[in-house]
């Protein structure tokens, strides 16, 4: 790609309402494809920029060449100031616990009927299930899904050095946005409209361990 060929993504606008590794691995990838990516941060900012130790890298890696916005959602001039930025947006991307952002009014009807084309990417713990409403971490999932068991030594499970399933986790939402933009913007039978796009930390665990259960099956009783 020549410098003064714009990026692939150029012209898609993303308010992003997330803080941690995984929400802003999304808006990471969807920012380096060239969409102007504007996080939104209460007023102290997000607490993800003040932590330390093993912490400390990750709000400068996931949240690059982004645009900022410090705001109170809860003052209704706050709210309004989202509300207008989420009119004119292409993607809302979020990854707070279930009905954090209904209580804040950004819940997925209220922006879909202010603007029909936007695509809602929300980053879980669980995909709709039993443990939809549970909270979950990396570290968390690694062990229910059996990445802890295969990575430490036997009887020892240890969860991996990396956030892999946040990493990953994002990146599948920034896949899922993707194909979102394609069906609403294809010229030949896109449907004009935004759509729900989910991504959670159990299923991406459960894929980075498939292949050895998949492997286990020539063990079976047949």
């Amino acid at each position: 790609m020549s410098a003064a060929q714009a990026l692939p993504l150029a012209g898609i606008r993303v308010v992003e309402f997330s803080h941690m590794v995984m929400g802003p691995t999304c808006g990471m990838v969807l920012a380096d494809l060239g969409a102007e990516v504007v996080k939104v941060e209460p007023l102290a900012g997000d607490s993800t920029r003040s932590l330390r130790g093993s912490g400390a890298g990750f709000f400068p890696m996931c949240n690059r060449n982004k645009l900022s916005l410090a705001v109170d959602v809860k003052d209704p001039r706050g709210r309004e100031i989202v509300l207008r930025l989420l009119a004119g947006a292409d993607v809302f991307s979020e990854n707070f616990k279930d009905g954090t952002v209904d209580r804040l009014g950004f819940g997925a009807a209220a922006p879909a009927t202010l603007n029909p084309r936007l695509i809602h990417v929300s980053h879980k713990g669980f995909l709709p299930g039993p443990y939809e409403h549970r909270t979950a971490l990396d570290e968390v999932v690694q062990m229910m899904g059996g990445l802890a068991h295969m990575t430490g030594p036997e009887g020892r499970p240890l969860h991996a050095g990396s956030s892999v399933n946040d990493i990953m986790g994002g990146l599948f939402g920034a896949i899922g946005v993707l194909a979102a933009l394609q069906q609403r913007d294809n010229r030949h039978n896109g449907t004009g409209l935004g759509q729900p796009v989910q991504s959670a930390l159990f299923e991406n665990n459960v894929l980075l361990v498939a292949q050895h259960m998949m492997a286990s099956r020539s063990s079976w009783p047949r």
